[in-house]
């Protein structure tokens, strides 16, 4: 079998679909060339545009800008990221110690009023205790226990002397 083209002489028909089919074939090529030329610029314009750096602020400072959060960018808070952590840290101590000291503080109240209250049974008990313990009251429950040998002297105490 040989070539199809060396057995068919020149046929007009088969010409013009090849030649549809190369013309075909080309505005294809072109066409996919054209698409990857504008893909190729909009990738440059959008690495042109884009970037990870924020723009600067603006010197002029207004409310709009507070409140829109412009004020925070990206760059402002990236250098200062350690400065907030330490801020963070630090209100979290405050705020420890600070509810530890008012701990502190009511156990500080709570043992005074028990040295108070301890304070006042000792007073009431020397008191009850200097009572009992006066030569009178004694004498009064030597009186009234008669079965005690025990009575006031009548004479005065003797001074033994003893030599060395």
């Amino acid at each position: 079998m040989e070539d199809e083209k060396d057995i068919i002489p020149n046929d007009p028909a088969t010409e013009k679909a090849e030649e549809k089919e190369a013309q075909q074939k080309e505005a294809q090529l072109k066409e996919t060339q054209q698409k990857e030329a504008q893909l190729k610029e909009t990738l440059q314009k959008i690495k042109a545009t884009a970037s990870e750096e924020d723009p600067h602020p603006s010197s002029q400072l207004s409310l709009r800008t507070i409140l829109g959060g412009d004020l925070l960018t990206t760059q402002l808070v990236r250098s200062q990221l350690w400065l907030f952590v330490l801020i963070v840290v630090f209100a979290i101590i405050y705020v420890a110690v600070r509810y530890q000291c008012q701990q502190d503080m009511l156990t500080i109240d709570q043992l005074e009023n028990e040295l108070k209250g301890a304070k006042y049974k000792s007073l009431s008990s020397s008191s009850t205790l200097t009572e009992k313990c006066r030569e009178s009251h004694v004498l009064n429950i030597l009186k009234q226990n008669k079965d005690s040998l025990l009575h006031q002297a009548d004479q005065p105490p003797y001074i033994i002397e003893v030599p060395e």
